[in-house]
């Protein structure tokens, strides 16, 4: 408080700190090949509606080896990596940018566990109890956190760009 002659001013500082809890967050899916071609597409777009998430980009494609080797660089070293980039490339995917509070735990917890045959018995309503058949052809791909997901998001989305891509 502080005195000007006779006005009394009261200066109140509001300090805002944001709170991650309350901030939406997005999150990359990759619907894979055996998801767009076992036509769960719709199902799967359904889901992510009725659990309040937006879809702020989506695009279908069918990804280059190029890209996939590019992408999945992290796992390059993994004796699974040639299989990955085979089936990765094997078929269109759907691509899609998902934004609400909590979007990345929500998301995979919508998807269940990695191993789809593993989901079929403790998440049986996930979404790779759905449609996944197992470890590797599981048929939701989401990031695992917010450095994942800027990174993702950034891979297909870059800023500046359009959404329309044939091939990537």
């Amino acid at each position: 408080m502080r005195r000007f002659g006779e006005l009394v001013v009261t200066v109140i500082l509001v300090v805002s700190v944001p709170c991650r809890s309350l901030e939406n967050e997005r999150t990359l899916v990759i619907v894979k090949p055996d998801g767009v071609s076992g036509n769960y597409t719709t199902s799967i777009r359904n889901i992510i509606l009725q659990s309040g998430f937006t879809i702020q980009a989506q695009l279908t494609l069918h990804l280059a080896q190029h890209t996939v080797t590019t992408f999945y660089a992290e796992h390059s070293t993994k004796a699974f990596f040639p299989s990955l980039v085979k089936y990765m490339t094997s078929g269109p995917v759907l691509i899609m940018v998902l934004e609400k509070v909590n979007a990345i735990a929500d998301w995979r917890t919508l998807i269940g566990p990695t191993d789809a045959r593993k989901a079929k018995i403790t998440h049986p309503h996930s979404i790779r109890a759905m449609c996944g058949e197992d470890l590797q052809r599981n048929c939701v791909h989401g990031s695992d956190s917010l450095h994942s997901a800027a990174r993702e998001i950034s891979f297909f989305f870059p800023e500046g760009t359009t959404l329309k891509h044939d091939e990537l």
